[in-house]
């Protein structure tokens, strides 16, 4: 699978910004300031694209797509699962795991800053 839209889907969600961690060779997602994805690879240089979900969800993507959805590398095994960007998981569970990780940032966010947000 060819997962080089997800960038720049997450990109298009309001409020979003990145920054590029050099030390990690990551480059981080935010939403109003909460990192809900990370971009980069793993120990041996795969492309994975990291993502905090549920915990329940995460679970049941890591039993559907063995191997391609894995704990989430170097981050909390239990709010983050990495997406191996090279592996052969639909694109319509991809673009609603990006939804479920940015509406978890959202979510962690005062509700003022959610509304100030979701009006632009």
């Amino acid at each position: 699978m060819n997962y080089e839209w997800l960038r720049e889907y997450c990109l298009r969600k309001p409020g979003v910004t990145t920054d590029y961690q050099p030390e990690w060779e990551a480059t981080r997602y935010f939403v109003g300031g909460k990192m809900f994805a990370m971009q980069g690879g793993d120990r041996e240089g795969r492309p994975i694209f990291t993502m905090k979900l549920a915990p329940a969800l995460s679970d049941f993507l890591r039993h559907q797509h063995p191997g391609d959805i894995v704990p989430g590398y170097y981050m909390n095994k239990i709010h983050w699962s990495s997406l191996y960007l090279e592996g052969n998981v639909p694109g319509e569970t991809v673009r609603k795991m990006a939804d479920k990780a940015y509406e978890a940032g959202l979510a962690a966010l005062p509700k003022k800053k959610q509304r100030e947000i979701r009006e632009l």
